[in-house]
């Protein structure tokens, strides 16, 4: 068993044809050329796709192994979990996602890999004027409804959509159908999982000409038609006055932070991912000893215990975790 430490890893980029240079521009991703960027996956153990540790002893280190090999220390009271349970990325909606939905964890569990369920949630760091989610199905659309429209082509008439501020956080549990809109930057923290089903992809065509893969059978089976329009999370103030509850689940737990003095993260037998998205600030017992900045994701195991954050300036960050 290793002594874990604050944990830094070295970002996974993923290209496709609704991308951008934002991942770049606004949160300083070093991007390679192009301008099909379009997620920046911080935080993952799923399969191949794995986060590399990037200083200190643990160097090269991939999060799949850590939890092999040091469960307890990283998961603190959730040692039973059997691979790292969410994933925490950034994405930038140059042009509107396909509208798709995720299986629950009893769905993806038949699947052939089994996966996780995916519920996630979505936090607003940058919309263009006029930019939309489509979060859940409108009023009175049940399954024939949908399929009629389907159809039809006109996929777009069932969807709710919600015009989005920056630092507004929706709640997407699984099998709710939805897309994000062009021109929105987004942090989303998830279950471990990639199992996405496209009902919908605005008629467009891939790079190779052709239309992209449905899924729609798929989809239509995954969708939870119980779950009508969804709108934007009511921030809830915690017993500390810099925290404010985005959104909590049966899967996670989202919390928004925003401070000026030192304060203390942890110390509550639970890792801890923590994003900045305003600010910067030092993070103690960080062999890197530099500052944590905009756009830059750290995951505190279970076994650092209670860790003293330090802004540099007014800082804001993400701070995500299970029940």
């Amino acid at each position: 068993m290793s002594k874990l430490h604050p944990l830094r890893f070295r970002p996974l980029f993923r290209r496709a044809l609704w991308g951008g240079q934002r991942l770049q521009t606004l949160l300083a991703k070093r991007l390679g050329e192009g301008d099909d960027f379009a997620e920046s996956w911080e935080v993952v153990d799923h399969g191949e796709d794995q986060s590399v540790v990037l200083n200190g002893d643990l160097t090269g280190t991939t999060l799949g192994e850590l939890v092999a090999r040091d469960g307890q220390a990283l998961f603190g009271k959730h040692v039973s979990t059997s691979r790292f349970p969410l994933l925490f990325k950034f994405l930038d909606a140059n042009r509107r996602l396909s509208v798709q939905v995720h299986p629950n964890d009893q769905l993806a569990a038949k699947l052939d890999p089994p996966d996780l369920g995916k519920t996630e949630a979505w936090v607003v760091l940058a919309a263009k004027p006029g930019s939309v989610v489509y979060a859940g199905l409108r009023r009175g659309f049940d399954r024939p409804a949908l399929e009629r429209e389907v159809v039809r082509g006109t996929t777009e008439l069932c969807l709710h959509k919600i015009e989005p501020s920056v630092g507004d956080c929706i709640l997407l549990h699984a099998g709710v159908l939805h897309a994000l809109g062009e021109g929105l930057v987004i942090a989303e923290i998830q279950q471990s999982s990639d199992t996405t089903f496209r009902l919908f992809d605005w008629n467009r065509v891939g790079a190779d000409g052709k239309p992209r893969q449905l899924h729609v059978e798929q989809a239509l089976n995954s969708i939870d038609f119980d779950r009508g329009p969804l709108t934007v999370q009511t921030p809830k103030i915690t017993e500390m006055a810099h925290v404010w509850r985005l959104a909590e689940c049966d899967k996670f737990v989202l919390d928004r932070w925003h401070f000026e003095t030192s304060e203390r993260i942890g110390g509550d037998d639970r890792f801890h991912i923590v994003a900045v998205l305003q600010g910067a600030i030092d993070v103690a017992g960080d062999p890197s000893e530099e500052p944590l900045s905009v756009g830059q994701v750290m995951l505190l195991p279970a076994a650092v215990g209670q860790v003293e954050l330090r802004p540099r300036e007014t800082t804001a960050l993400l701070d995500m975790y299970l029940p």
